[in-house]
């Protein structure tokens, strides 16, 4: 893959690929994928939709935990973004939280071409533990680990500031090698920042 460090970020051919619910169906595992994982409730398919400046690629819902499978979205033949299953909500059936509770971390070991993990967490609660388990599980496995603090358009730019404070002292002492940064999907907070790094991601050698 070429290195385009000075290329425009372009989310413009972002589409649907396929949805897989085992991991023998996932596409090839060729080229460069970033994927975003995160709660239920933190506005994971909002920030996707943000990042690539379409609205309905990722589904929205008042009610958590509509992703209940690994969706691919492609942006050409080389690289994909990927929509993960959210994680910490009461109400998914037992099963599936079994399903993905071993799915996940196989798919984050052994996905070759995946380059970097973006955590998404409300940036009004910080780290939960649900989260510090997926930071842990990707320590080894995936070389890019990097937080989308969501929501800072509902704290004040003081305390937005203090919970990012917070998250990057956490992640400095327990999780080294990870970042942060603080994002909101409605104020366009971060927006451009994200795009920016997942576009390295995906073009980098």
């Amino acid at each position: 893959m070429e290195n385009n460090k000075s290329e425009e970020p372009d989310f413009s051919t972002a589409n649907f690929l396929l949805a897989a619910h085992e991991l023998r169906h996932l596409p090839e595992d060729s080229g460069a994928e970033v994927a975003f994982v995160g709660r239920s409730n933190a506005g994971k398919s909002s920030a996707l939709n943000r990042i690539t400046g379409k609205k309905g690629l990722a589904r929205t819902s008042k009610s958590p935990g509509r992703t209940r499978e690994i969706v691919f979205f492609t942006l050409d033949a080389e690289k994909r973004l990927v929509d993960l299953p959210g994680y910490g909500y009461a109400k998914t059936p037992k099963s599936l939280q079994q399903h993905w509770g071993h799915t996940l971390p196989e798919y984050l070991a052994t996905r070759r071409s995946l380059r970097a993990l973006i955590i998404v967490a409300d940036a009004r609660h910080g780290l939960k533990d649900s989260d510090r388990d997926i930071l842990a599980w990707s320590s080894n496995v995936v070389p890019i680990r990097h937080l989308l603090l969501t929501k800072a358009d509902k704290l004040s730019r003081s305390k937005a500031a203090r919970s990012l404070e917070v998250v990057d002292a956490e992640l400095q002492r327990d999780f080294a090698g990870a970042s942060a940064q603080l994002f909101s999907a409605t104020a366009n907070t971060g927006v451009q920042l994200a795009r920016n790094t997942v576009w390295r991601w995906l073009t980098e050698d």
